[in-house]
């Protein structure tokens, strides 16, 4: 069974969030979903070109005020 599990990179500049993404990614399954919160500018280039690089899935993103919510699916 899938789970979700989530990470608060907000504070974090790059390339930090996305070194926390690689870090907590090795822990999940094919199929879990990891839900990324970021302030960071740069993370709403940064993240998707991982997910691509990567072969993960970005299922969705969600603007919060000054923040980006990020769902990504373990390939």
């Amino acid at each position: 069974m899938a789970r979700t599990e989530h990470l608060d990179t907000v504070g974090l500049l790059c390339p930090l969030p996305v070194l926390r993404i690689i870090k907590r990614m090795q822990e999940l399954k094919p199929g879990d979903q990891l839900i990324v919160k970021a302030d960071d500018p740069a993370a709403n280039v940064d993240i998707p070109h991982y997910c691509r690089e990567h072969g993960h899935l970005l299922v969705g993103t969600e603007s919060l005020a000054s923040q980006t919510i990020f769902k990504i699916k373990k390939k």
